[in-house]
This record gives C-alpha cells, structure tokens and sequence, in this order.
C-alpha cells in the first residue's frame, strides 16, 4: 500500500465516522456538538494515519498492513472491556465451533485480568480439568514464555494447538506461595453440556455450558428422572458449579423451564430503548418440586441469570459460594471476511433489578467445598441404656416419640453420576414411599462436600414437608409443591410449551 493509497484510505476512514455523527446531529437538533466531534474525529484519525505510517515503516520486524490494521482493532476492543474484542476468520470460525459443542485446545474458560490469563473455570472430563486446574489460577506463563504482554486472543490462540501435542502452565493460585506447574495434552474437546442422574429418590442434573444443545438436554434429563423415579421422586440438584456461561437465549431456555411466570432477566443497553425483558411461559418442568442450585465462583454469566432467577422468585435455595460476577452481554457482530466483533453491548439484571457486574451471586446458604473425612470413636460414648440400674423401657423398644419418626430407607439400585442413566426399573410398586425419605449411602459424595450437603438439604425439606402436609393428602410431598397449573388442574408433568 503507497502513501496516495493510504491517505485515500484514511479520507474512506473519515467519512465513514463522519457521517453518522452528522446524522445523529440531525436526529437530535445539537447543531454546535456535531462540528467540533467530527473535527476532533477528523484529528485522531489524522493520528492513527501517522502512527500506522511510523510503525510500517520503522518497525524491527516487517508487518503487513492487514496485521498492523487487525492489531489497532484489537487495541480497541480490549481496551474496552475483558470481554470485547476482535474475532479474525479463523477466530470467528473457532467461535461457532464452541457454541456447537466440540472444538479442539485444554477445555478453560479464560478472561484477563492484571495482565495475566485468569481461569474462570475448566469444563468437566477435558484435559485441563483433569490435570487439576480450578477456577481463579492466574496463568502466567505459557510453555515458559510469560503471558504479560498477550493479548486475550493470543493467550488462547498459543493454548490452542495440534491434538496430542503438549504445552505446560504455570499458574499462580491463592493460599499456594508457590507456582504451580501443569502439563496438559491437547485434545478434540466435545462438551455434554448436560449431564444426570439419581441419588436415591432425588435427580441429580449436572449443566457444564450453555450451548446450543443445553436446553434440550435438560428436557430429556427432566423427563428421564420422572420416568425413573415417577411418583418416588423428590426434588432436584441443578449443578452449575464451573459452569463459564455461553449463548444468552439458553440461559432464558433453562430459567424458563424451572419458573412458571414473572421476569427472567433484563438486558440493559446505553440506551433507554435497548432495554429487553423476557419472561416465563406457563408451566413449570418440575411440578413445583424443591430445588436446590449448586454455585462457585466459577459459575459466570449465563450461570449467573440462571442462578439469580431463580433465587429472586424463591422457586430454588442457591448453596455453595459467590459466583463469578461477569454481568455482561457480548454480541457478536458479523463484518466482512468472515470475521467479526465481540461486543459488550447491555448488562443483565435479575428480576429484582440487581447487576451483578463484579458482584456475583451470593447463595442463601455458604458452603464453602471440602472433603469429608470419618473420625474414629467420634460417636463412642455412654447412653442411658448403659448406666447400671437404669429403668427398663415399658413399651420393648416402640417408638412413642411423634416427633422423631423412624425414617426406614428402601433399597434402590445403585445410582452413581455417569453419563448414561438406568432403566429405572427397580422392582417396587412405590405406594408408600412418597412420605419416606431417602438414605445416602454414596462414597463418592465424600470427595464433594457441596453436593452432599445440597442433597442432605432436600432432604430436609421433604421431610419437613412430609410431616406438615395437610391429613388425608394423597401425595404428602408432590401436593405440598403443586405447581400454578397443577392447582388450576390443566397441566401434567412436561406439559410445558416452549419456543426452541
């Protein structure tokens, strides 16, 4: 490109911001703002013109102007935000790989922070997650190079690479003095966004991103744990823990399928006008049932609306610990050449009107995670029965007590998460297990504190709510969460009419 051409470039440049500043001018009748913007337009773009012809023309190392052109709009967009910035055609291409559900690298959601790689949170069974790295590591080098410098996309572009090649991570990690190093081996990443299972009478569902795929797998698991467990059922765990985020739409998909009226979330823009409210449809996928939601602080942005709905309708008890706070919305604008902007363009709010940008979701009930472990002779100790001379019980061992009612768990089949359920045969007619609640006998939730208590939690609630149902009911558990159209008697369960 000669310097004619450039200039000619610039000229293009000019009129193209020009014009529309003189536009809105118009709409807006500021006659005396319009001039002096487009002057002061007029001369930062001279700027960036001699910049640009400085840089090419004395810069160690040749750049082409295409390069040179695609950094400055890098430099815009990230200098805007975290999360704007500019998707070239192969980074747009990788974009739409993801929202589909497979694409190749170490499986993290990354963002910046200070100028480090900052993790947001791994995805379930991809290679970093299997090499032990957790939402919040700081990456600071990359295959021993430093990560200060990178830009967001280059950080990714460098984690990105052939399958099965290796590259290592050192990361910084708060309450460890000393770097962490991993070696990870890169692999084609397919993501399940939704995963479930049952532990005893409760459903288990597991969400790891919101793709496009999302909602209708959580239909499926919905349907796949009443048809299981059927009138045996209880109660849910909605896991989102280390969930990143993904396409806004789902998130609503997903709220939706939980809620059965009111707001779901607000998107604000810079403008009265942008301002965008969806709602729920009627019907709720769960028959009302208790609900308990799993959060993290790897839990972000569409995790996050979810999570805020439906704590702000009271339809779920949040447990775990603060999430993420990213309380933005990024569009993706498409441009010439296949490639494309990442823009921030609104913030979300919860249906009570909270932002939660930077502030995160605190859950109802803080359980911070950790590892269970058995004391020994913890529970050894003396009883009335073991005092010499202590009176006899008149009534052999009966239980008189009303309030401590014997809880006698039923057998079930062994039920541990996998990515397959059970045929949900389990060879009982179910006619008195609506009141009884469930035992958990599972040793895996020994290494997930978090889950343990969320499933102790329902528990709790199906019992309280077994001893107040009303005398006589039919469904101790089921009747004492009936659902709006349960009660007006025109809905059954997944009867719920969505739009996707």
């Amino acid at each position: 490109m000669n310097r004619k051409t450039f200039f000619l470039l610039l000229a293009a440049l000019f009129f193209a911001f020009a014009a529309p500043l003189c536009a809105t001018a118009a709409e807006t009748d500021a006659p005396a703002a319009a001039p002096a913007d487009t002057a002061e337009t007029y001369k930062m773009l001279k700027l960036f013109g001699e910049v640009f012809e400085r840089v090419r023309g004395q810069y160690v190392d040749p750049k082409t102007d295409k390069q040179l052109i695609e950094y400055a709009i890098s430099g815009m967009l990230s200098s805007l935000d975290p999360h704007s910035s500019y998707l070239n055609d192969e980074g747009f291409e990788d974009m739409k790989v993801q929202t589909r559900g497979s694409f190749g690298g170490l499986g993290i959601e990354v963002t910046m922070e200070n100028g480090l790689v900052k993790v947001v949170s791994p995805i379930d069974d991809t290679p970093a997650f299997k090499a032990g790295i957790k939402a919040g590591d700081l990456v600071t080098h990359l295959d021993g190079k430093p990560v200060i410098g990178m830009t967001l996309n280059d950080a990714v572009d460098t984690m990105r690479g052939k399958v099965g090649t290796p590259i290592t991570l050192t990361v910084r990690r708060e309450g460890t003095a000393e770097p962490l190093k991993f070696k990870i081996v890169r692999d084609v990443i397919k993501i399940k966004s939704v995963r479930w299972s049952v532990y005893d009478n409760l459903g288990y569902i597991r969400i790891t991103t919101f793709n496009a795929q999302t909602d209708t797998g959580l239909k499926a698991a919905l349907e796949d744990i009443h048809k299981k467990l059927g009138d045996k059922l209880l109660g849910y765990v909605l896991d989102l823990r280390n969930n990143p985020g993904g396409l806004l739409d789902q998130a609503i998909a997903v709220a939706d399928d939980f809620l059965d009226q009111g707001e779901i979330v607000s998107t604000r823009g810079r403008n009265e006008e942008d301002t965008k409210r969806d709602n729920a449809t009627p019907g709720d996928l769960a028959d009302g049932l208790p609900l308990v939601v799993l959060i993290n602080g790897g839990s972000a942005s569409a995790s996050e609306i979810v999570a805020g709905a439906l704590q702000d309708h009271r339809r779920a008890v949040l447990l775990g610990t603060k999430s993420f706070g990213k309380g933005s919305v990024q569009t993706i604008i498409s441009l010439p050449g296949n490639t494309a902007i990442r823009l921030t363009t609104a913030r979300y709010y919860t249906p009570s009107g909270r932002s939660i940008q930077a502030k995160g979701i605190e859950p109802d009930i803080l359980v911070p995670q950790a590892k269970v472990e058995n004391i020994d002779n913890a529970d050894v100790g003396i009883s009335e029965a073991d005092l010499k001379g202590a009176l006899a019980n008149p009534q052999s061992g009966a239980n008189t007590d009303k309030s401590a009612p014997v809880i006698k768990p039923e057998p079930t089949p062994d039920t541990t998460p996998s990515d397959k359920t059970e045929d949900g045969k389990d060879g009982k007619d179910g006619k008195d297990s609506k009141a009884k609640i469930p035992s958990v006998d599972h040793p895996e939730l020994s290494d997930d504190y978090q889950l343990a208590r969320a499933i102790d939690l329902l528990r709790g609630i199906a019992l309280y709510d077994s001893q107040h149902a009303p005398e006589g009911a039919p469904d101790l558990v089921r009747d004492s969460h009936a659902s709006a159209d349960d009660v007006k008697g025109d809905a059954k369960p997944g009867d719920k009419a969505k739009g996707d």
